[in-house]
């Protein structure tokens, strides 16, 4: 457990968040509608698009405890990971190819390449412990998404540029830009996958015999009916499941819920950037603050800084309080992620690392499920946006009282 090992594990996060950032929360959702679907009706291709994202988080859920029991034997993690990485890059570099009209093909692409980068997420995460000791794990937690945030950030920047001014880099159109962006997000994935193939080895793994495929079944369904034993962890994983719908209900609502208030989308794509810049010193900061005072305290701060970002939002009237919220989304959203997960990794076995954080994982794909409805829901019923996203305040304060009785001893582990 090095240095190297520890840069090399943050560095993929450096290099799969570009994914994130530059394909599905910025161009591809847009790209999709008025290039590849631009036939389709709006109604239609929103349908398709949701359909898509659907799929993908559905097939995750069913799939990533199987894919982490599977990681867990022979040691496999990092086979899994690099396996669905390249997986991830080669569907995000040939939507370069995919020609104007030919959505279905598009989408097809697209869905692979978010499986691609969810289901690498699950031996990433179990390779933690691998990579750091446990005095250590909130501190390298963190490392990975400041990475993350910094190495997303950065390339979403440059690809915005190249859209917004293609003819600063030589290209005849936006169109050939933000496809053109969609193979560097691939190569720029593949590339910073490299150090972790290189100099990450996983630390005594398990054995594994002829009967890997159904071991791995049976060891799901034992540890799912063992984790009643471990109390803390699935305590943990209630309160997990309810703030992190939060958390992604403001990530995947803000954009819809700013151009409802009137305020212009090139204003809300700058406060995106604003979030991913401020989100790589917050993190640190964050790593720091589980190191000290423990990653419980870290969240509730987190959980009732986003309480009061939720508030805020209900009231705001004017865009920098829109950028002032960006900011503060920025402080806590990598702070909340990066201790979530090395708590977890307190309160699991470190031998079946890959089954738990497959079913964490799972939660993960369930989240923002929630959410998106109860502000649907409520905005429909009071005929206001601004009620809509205050509704999510009620998932931050579930979350934090579930959390208030998960107990951490002086060793980090309570079961």
């Amino acid at each position: 457990m090095g240095k190297r090992s520890r840069i090399s594990w943050a560095l993929y996060d450096w290099g799969n968040s570009a994914f994130a950032t530059t394909v599905m929360a910025g161009f591809f959702p847009v790209f999709f509608k008025e290039y590849w679907g631009s036939d389709l009706s709006a109604t239609d291709s929103t349908f398709w698009l949701g359909m898509g994202n659907s799929v993908a988080s559905i097939l995750m859920v069913l799939f990533a405890p199987l894919i982490g029991a599977l990681a867990d034997q022979g040691g496999s993690k990092k086979r899994f990971l690099l396996l669905f990485a390249f997986l991830g890059a080669l569907m995000t570099s040939s939507l370069f190819l995919v020609s104007a009209g030919w959505w279905p093909l598009a989408l097809a692409f697209y869905v692979l390449g978010i499986i691609g980068f969810s289901a690498s997420i699950v031996p990433y995460d179990a390779l933690l412990v691998d990579v750091a000791e446990e005095k250590e794990l909130d501190r390298v937690s963190a490392l990975g998404y400041a990475f993350g945030y910094l190495g997303g950030g950065l390339l979403f920047a440059v690809n915005v540029l190249m859209v917004l001014k293609p003819e600063m880099f030589g290209l005849e159109s936006a169109g050939l830009a933000v496809r053109i962006s969609f193979l560097m997000v691939g190569l720029w994935w593949a590339v910073f996958s490299i150090p972790l193939m290189l100099f990450v080895h996983e630390q005594n793994p398990r054995p594994a015999d002829q009967h890997i495929l159904r071991n791995a079944i049976r060891e799901i369904t034992e540890n799912l009916r063992e984790v009643r034993r471990f109390r803390m962890a699935a305590l943990f994983l209630l309160s997990y499941w309810l703030y992190i719908d939060g958390v992604d209900t403001i990530v995947r609502m803000a954009v819809d819920y700013g151009l409802s208030i009137g305020f212009e989308a090139s204003d809300l794509l700058t406060a995106l950037l604003i979030t991913q810049f401020v989100g790589f010193p917050a993190a640190l900061v964050f790593g720091y603050i589980g190191t000290r005072h423990g990653p419980k305290t870290g969240i509730m701060i987190a959980l009732v800084t986003y309480s009061l970002i939720v508030f805020w939002a209900w009231r705001m009237r004017s865009m920098w309080e829109f950028y002032a919220l960006a900011v503060a989304i920025g402080l806590v959203q990598g702070g909340i992620q990066s201790l979530s997960r090395s708590l977890y990794a307190r309160l699991i076995p470190a031998d079946r690392a890959g089954m738990f954080f497959g079913v964490y994982n799972m939660l993960g794909k369930f989240a923002a499920v929630i959410g998106p409805l109860l502000v649907g829901l409520v905005a429909v019923l009071s005929g206001d946006s601004r009620m809509g996203i205050l509704s999510v305040l009620v998932l931050f304060v579930a979350g934090f009282m579930v959390l208030q009785r998960v107990e951490v001893n002086s060793n980090g582990e309570s079961r």
